[in-house]
């Protein structure tokens, strides 16, 4: 089977799985302009050719203000697509060196700035979704990161209606394992950047961690993560110490 096709069908079942796309949706693709979210816009894009309900994209990218990030290298892409988009111009980057001095919470805090400024633009933009890149292994990470750091079992769910009461986010390739998205982009061409923070790929940080970990298991035993991806859809309460089940 074909990257391409592979991956619009897991995409396309975890869509159907979790209800993620109506009739006459408008969703907001977030591309940061990574492998993933490239990923995901061509995916999406190919799906709603044809799926049977009728829906709209419009690609945002966010330009934290780091030093380097290459918005126009994307905006240049995007025209030549022919997608509808809209460049955000932010001041992330100074709000976060102001307030922030651990490194390892940059990213978290980032993280918040960003899904602020997404939630905004949503309501501006009239978009009915926000389609993020997540995928397997982003799950799966953010399961163990729970566990190992923060003593609960939680993860990044495929639909998450946000506390606002108005967003919904949607992960359709949450079916979908990074060494796909990294082959399909690199098959396609995409046109890559980098985030251009200037602490992100510290060894210190959590998730690296946690990812290096995850891939030395996948690696002596192949199965690893598909068995913890599957964990996650059946997961039995009555096994674990919760005391709100008994």
């Amino acid at each position: 089977m074909g990257l391409e096709k592979n991956l619009t069908r897991k995409a396309g079942r975890a869509i159907g799985d979790y209800g993620m796309v109506a009739e006459g949706d408008r969703v907001m693709v977030a591309l940061s302009g990574g492998k993933d979210s490239w990923t995901l816009l061509h995916v999406l894009e190919a799906l709603r050719r044809k799926a049977p309900v009728e829906f709209s994209l419009i690609a945002v990218t966010i330009n934290p203000g780091f030093p380097g990030f290459r918005s126009d290298v994307v905006e240049d892409a995007l025209k030549g697509l022919g997608i509808e988009y809209h460049i955000e111009r932010s001041n992330i980057y100074g709000v976060v060196s102001e307030k922030v001095e651990d490194e390892e919470s940059w990213c978290s805090f980032c993280a918040r700035l960003r899904r602020g400024i997404l939630y905004r633009l949503a309501r501006e933009l009239g978009c009915t979704k926000i389609a993020l890149g997540h995928h397997a292994d982003d799950l799966i990470e953010s399961l163990l990161m729970s566990a190992l750091y923060n003593g609960e079992l939680r993860s990044m769910p495929p639909v998450l209606h946000a506390e606002d009461g108005e967003n919904i986010v949607i992960r359709p390739l949450c079916y979908v394992y990074e060494a796909e998205t990294a082959a399909f982009a690199a098959a396609q061409g995409f046109p890559v950047i980098g985030c251009g923070c200037p602490v992100c790929g510290g060894s210190a940080m959590k998730r690296h961690k946690v990812k290096a970990l995850l891939n030395k298991l996948e690696a002596e035993d192949p199965g690893i993560k598909s068995s913890l991806l599957a964990a996650l859809g059946n997961v039995k309460p009555m096994f674990l110490m919760d005391k709100r089940y008994y």
